[in-house]
């Protein structure tokens, strides 16, 4: 039989009274408690989805602000080349090609920069877009660096702004840039989309690229790049890649190919700052040069060389040859094979500042001191710096 559990006794009227004044008690404490939880719930939830409101507006201010003040820096290149094939029967044919590109404006006097495969040899008719639509069509082709360059840019002069006053974009310095910043890029998309505008984060720096036009045919070996995930899609390449200060610190180059998604590359703009100043001052485009081959050291690689010093560069062209073109500037300054270049005058030599992008920051015929470690002992000599033979 199921036994029941029953009270002996009723409870008395004193007590009846006592028990309903508890139960009360506990349901409005009860009551207020949630209330109170609520309250406090409220108060801790609701400001954080406001400030994340807050951080996304502004963020979106920043990227509009940013376009706005760089756009009218930006234009659209578009580009007819001839080429000579040769046919089997009527002999040598000529072919030309459209193509498109992006490019900036770094002076008032019309100077535009851009990569140089948007401006390839047998250039016959280049032709800008303003943001405001205007064309600009008397426009020449100043010079670009060799095709065995690295530093894929060249240069371009408006010699009729049509009464436009053209607006340069501010230079800013590449090397204060860190992983994680906001950098926004703006391109002539696809060759029809101009003045389109991605934003992302600086992914990395220091890469090295191979990179190949649609053919194929052509590729340029590119070294030193950020990596961004901001969006560089066909014919943004020589468009600005802007830093939060509106300051044009790369200038856009590559994409990643294949089944990579968001990976684009960017020449930091230091690497040029050299060939920006010469070109504003004397209208040509002549790359100094310093005439080493080198490793650029890092903790991964220094014990594997045998050298204990983890930063600069190692000259050293990688087979134990010798890694100081004879001849050069870095030849006659008394540098030789196995010196670790620490410094170029007050600038260190290190994986965010490489020897060729320090070296990129000055003009043909500047002397530079180059500080370097031979033997575990510090030296320096001074070098007179020259153009890059071609």
């Amino acid at each position: 039989m199921e036994k029941r559990v029953k009270y002996s006794s009723k409870p008395s009227k004193k007590a009846t009274i006592f028990m309903l004044v508890v139960i009360f008690v506990s349901i409005s404490a009860g009551f207020v408690g949630g209330w109170l939880g609520a309250k406090s719930l409220q108060t801790n939830v609701n400001p954080s989805v406001s400030e994340g409101r807050q951080v996304v507006r502004e963020q979106s201010t920043l990227i509009s602000s940013i376009a706005e003040e760089v756009g009218p820096s930006v234009v659209s290149i578009d580009v007819t080349s001839e080429s000579v094939t040769q046919d089997l029967f009527f002999g040598p044919q000529t072919q030309q090609q459209q193509s498109a590109g992006t490019g900036f404006i770094i002076s008032e006097d019309g100077y535009v920069m851009t990569n140089r495969h948007v401006v390839p040899d047998g250039v016959s008719q280049v032709s800008l877009t303003m943001s405001d639509g205007t064309i600009l069509d008397d426009v020449a082709v100043i010079g670009t660096t060799s095709d065995n360059d690295s530093l894929d840019v060249g240069f371009l002069k408006i010699n009729d702004t049509k009464g436009k006053n053209l607006q340069p974009v501010k230079i800013g310095d590449s090397s204060a840039m860190v992983v994680g910043d906001t950098v926004v890029a703006i391109g002539n998309a696809l060759g029809q989309f101009q003045n389109t505008v991605t934003s992302g984060i600086i992914s990395g720096y220091g890469r090295s690229v191979v990179a190949s036009d649609q053919s194929g045919a052509n590729t340029d070996n590119l070294q030193n790049l950020f990596q961004t995930d901001a969006a560089i899609n066909q014919g943004n390449s020589g468009g600005p890649l802007v830093n939060s200060d509106g300051e044009v610190i790369g200038i856009n180059t590559a994409v990643a190919g294949g089944t990579a998604q968001n990976i684009g590359f960017a020449i930091p703009i230091n690497d040029a700052k050299g060939l920006i100043d010469g070109v504003i001052e004397n209208g040509t485009v002549e790359r100094p040069y310093l005439g080493v081959q080198y490793i650029q050291l890092s903790q991964g690689n220094a014990e594997e060389l045998g050298v204990s010093q983890t930063e600069g560069a190692y000259v050293n062209r990688g087979d134990g040859s010798n890694g100081v073109v004879s001849g050069s500037p870095a030849a006659q300054a008394g540098l030789e094979n196995g010196d670790i270049i620490i410094k170029v005058n007050d600038q260190d030599v290190n994986s965010q500042n490489t020897l060729a992008s320090v070296i990129g920051r000055f003009q043909v015929g500047d002397k530079v001191t180059i500080t370097y470690i031979r033997d575990g002992n510090q030296q320096t000599t001074e070098a007179t710096l020259a153009a890059l033979p071609n």
